[in-house]
């Protein structure tokens, strides 16, 4: 848990300085949890009450769209993920989130975020750069779509997320890049030849 602390304390400080007595009292309000491999952390028609931080593990972020599950997103290793949309406005969410394999999680709550914006000196800048970096990710997934062709999302998702292929079923993925299934397996088949 201390570890999982200091890598978030590590990833906040790229962003701003803390001190140490910001970062104890600020660290007070996290909460670790262990979520089972295809458990469902978060479900949609809920408020969305944490941003979380993945230490170990996968998340899926995704919607269900007439009856089929569309992947939005997936948050893997120190990185964070939530709906902002419902974390901040207070409002019920439309995703649902998903572990993928067994994940150790880190739940930040609003009066966390609250306690940074009042109490810290530099608290609302982190707020600001946080949610910053939440819009780059919605809008680079939103002009994917729009403006890629599929081998180009296939492409941009192995760097993105290079050890996915290895980790995630390739339905999730081509959920993500919004193709079939069989299409992913063309593009994969077809990557792979060209690389021999």
């Amino acid at each position: 848990m201390d570890s999982a602390f200091n890598k978030i304390r590590n990833i906040f400080q790229k962003y701003i300085f803390i001190s140490d007595e910001e970062w104890t009292e600020f660290s007070a309000f996290f909460i670790h949890q262990e979520v089972k491999k295809r458990e469902v952390l978060h479900d949609s028609g809920e408020l969305c009450k944490y941003l979380y931080f993945i230490d170990k593990g996968i998340l899926r972020k995704f919607y269900i769209d007439d009856g089929e599950e569309k992947t939005f997103h997936f948050a893997m290793e120190d990185t964070f993920t939530t709906d902002y949309e419902s974390f901040l406005r207070n409002s019920n969410s439309d995703f649902i989130f998903q572990a993928i394999e067994s994940t150790s999680i880190v739940k930040i709550p609003m009066k966390a975020l609250e306690y940074a914006y009042a109490n810290m000196k530099e608290g609302q800048q982190l707020g600001r750069l946080l949610a910053e970096d939440y819009l780059f990710i919605f809008s680079k997934k939103i002009k994917a779509i729009y403006t890629k062709t599929p081998l180009e999302r296939y492409l941009s998702f192995k760097i993105d997320f290079p050890e996915a292929f290895n980790r995630v079923p390739q339905h999730y993925i081509a959920s993500y890049l919004n193709i079939s299934s069989v299409h992913l397996s063309r593009l994969i088949h077809n990557d792979s030849y060209s690389h021999k």
